[in-house]
């Protein structure tokens, strides 16, 4: 069963340069985890931004979260308006 990783922030500084960071850094170090099969990062003007990874067992998402999650903070910390949103689901189609 594969499981997609949905994380949504809100920037305080109101534009997208975060997410543009974080699709720089932060994209071809999640590929390289074991298990990612798609990621896409998102934002827009207004700082509304945020990342979707599919991957192919839960197992391998919780492990590459304790990778990436430390990075993602440090890249975030300081820019958002609140904690950023995190969840796990189960993919029923793709």
């Amino acid at each position: 069963m594969s499981f997609a990783r949905l994380v949504r922030f809100t920037c305080n500084t109101g534009d997208d340069a975060p997410a543009r960071a974080l699709a720089d850094d932060l994209a071809p170090r999640i590929r390289e985890q074991p298990g990612c099969e798609a990621i896409v990062i998102f934002g827009d003007a207004e700082g509304e931004g945020g990342i979707f990874v599919l991957w192919d067992s839960q197992e391998h998402a919780d492990a590459a979260a304790k990778v990436i999650r430390p990075k993602l903070d440090q890249h975030l910390s300081g820019r958002l308006a609140g904690p950023p949103e995190t969840r796990l689901f189960p993919v029923l189609s793709n």
